[in-house]
């Protein structure tokens, strides 16, 4: 059968339903603009998409869009995630109290359904399928109390829908996200390398990493693309292994006792120097209160002077000399829940970051924005960990799909790092490039297992890196 591609319109909701801090409200739908009390929800037909504004005097959390288009209870349904995949991704049965972030595919027999939003929209969007019809929920929320538009007219969401038939669910899920982003950065070469987390988880010095280097270029030796080296978690000023993984970011501790200096070796050396760093965790004891989430201490992005504290940091990083950054814990600092902990609601209640008139998607947003925008001026990529992909897309090189593999425990491996790569593949080249997570080597797995994971992600196109301890492997093993 011919592979055939064609877009489809939801067209206006059946039912709208709003709900601020002091009342919800369900309306009747079927037109184009629709009033709740002082809210007004309006929807334009944009061509290839279909947008969704929102304008209100009163404080909005949520709005509620309900049709009235009924998918075969038969259908096999495949969902995004959150931020990250947790082993959990999987084509099930229909059910509507599950909750399908961002987009979702419906298989039937013949042809594949898609229904999503368009990246980097303003609002965190969830979808919900019952047997009567199809719910997206827009939560507008700041942090968890109702965004304050005061009159401003947000485009919440860009709805996108497209029918797939000859096609199989993998191609189809692939042309579904060019569709949902059409202006994704990549990496200018293929991304591999050496992380020593997997095996040091932590404990580790400048010592150390100068072994890694020399032992990752044994094995690539005679590669025109040189490898990546990554300083993982052990280096910042303030690291307590086991117990504190944050800032300040302003200098090394006494085993990196010069970072700048120490990228200059790697570089020096024949690696692409690489950094991780968890921005918004800094104890920092000169940042004013003011800058910080009321929740949980973490730096607020949403105050002008915090995110301005940021972009130094980004700078800094990058005139020390490193072409890689990789920013972790950038949704858990904010909504204090991991990915698999936000159904129904991403964060927990009672609290708001310090601009009230921007939603929590806007406010991710402006923050990758600011990292991938500062880092942009010195060439250096950008690779998110524990990120919001569907928020990040056109503002990062490469996410990290999936929670993290292990070098300790191979079930953990297989499990977060196969299915993170076989359900967020076709977001590789698409959103940007995936990083389904290390090969963790420290004498733990055998490597008859880590071979097999090893193996799987070079064949996926992916970005390949290992923590690789040296002198675990023996001279067959090296040359595979």
């Amino acid at each position: 059968m011919q592979k055939k591609y064609a877009d489809f319109k939801l067209g206006v909701p059946d039912y709208v339903t709003v709900e601020t801090e002091e009342e919800r409200l369900v309306c009747q739908g079927g037109q184009t603009t629709v009033a709740a009390g002082a809210t007004t929800v309006e929807f334009q037909n944009a061509g290839e998409h279909e947008d969704i504004f929102v304008t209100s005097e009163d404080a909005v959390r949520c709005v509620k869009l309900r049709w009235n288009y009924k998918i075969p209870k038969s259908a096999r349904f495949l969902g995004d995630a959150w931020e990250r995949t947790y082993g959990d991704a999987e084509w099930h049965g229909m059910s509507g109290n599950r909750y399908l972030p961002w987009y979702f595919l419906a298989k039937l027999s013949e042809k594949v359904l898609c229904f999503g939003v368009k990246v980097r929209p303003s609002a965190m969007c969830c979808w919900q399928v019952d047997t009567k019809g199809i719910t997206l929920f827009l939560d507008v929320r700041c942090g968890n109390t109702g965004v304050q538009l005061k009159g401003r007219k947000l485009c919440a969401a860009q709805i996108v829908c497209m029918e797939a038939e000859g096609a199989d669910t993998f191609e189809t899920a692939q042309k579904f996200c060019e569709k949902m982003c059409t202006d994704p950065i990549f990496p200018e070469i293929p991304v591999y390398g050496s992380n020593n987390w997997y095996y040091a988880y932590g404990d580790s010095s400048e010592e150390e990493i100068l072994s890694d280097t020399d032992y990752i270029l044994k094995l690539t030796e005679g590669v025109k693309n040189p490898p990546f080296m990554v300083i993982d978690d052990c280096w910042q000023e303030h690291h307590r292994l086991d117990e504190y993984n944050g800032g300040p970011w302003k200098k090394g501790n006494e085993k990196f006792p010069d970072m700048g200096a120490l990228a200059k070796k790697l570089e020096e050396k024949g690696v692409r120097p690489g950094i991780w760093v968890r921005f918004l965790l800094n104890e920092e004891e000169t940042i004013p209160e003011e800058w910080r989430i009321s929740h949980n201490g973490c730096l607020d992005p949403s105050h002008p002077e915090a995110l301005a504290y940021i972009k130094e940091d980004v700078k800094r990083i990058c005139e020390w000399g490193y072409t890689l950054i990789k920013h972790d814990f950038t949704t858990f600092d904010l909504s204090g829940r991991w990915g698999l902990e936000m159904n129904p609601f991403p964060t927990s209640d009672g609290w708001s970051f310090y601009d009230k008139s921007k939603t929590s998607a806007e406010i991710v947003v402006e923050l990758y924005r600011a990292i991938y925008e500062t880092a942009k001026e010195y060439h250096v990529m950008i690779l998110g960990c524990n990120t919001i992909g569907h928020l990040g897309a056109g503002l990062m090189h490469m996410q990290r799909t999936g929670d993290d593999t292990s070098g300790k425990t191979w079930e953990r491996t297989k499990m977060m790092g196969v299915n993170t790569l076989a359900f967020c593949l076709p977001q590789h080249g698409t959103f940007f490039d995936i990083d389904a997570d290390c090969v963790g080597i420290m004498g733990k797995i055998p490597w008859k297992l880590n071979s097999q994971w090893a193996d799987l992600v070079t064949r996926s196109g992916t970005s390949l890196f290992v923590s690789a301890k040296p002198g675990v492997l023996n001279e067959t093993e090296k040359e595979e």
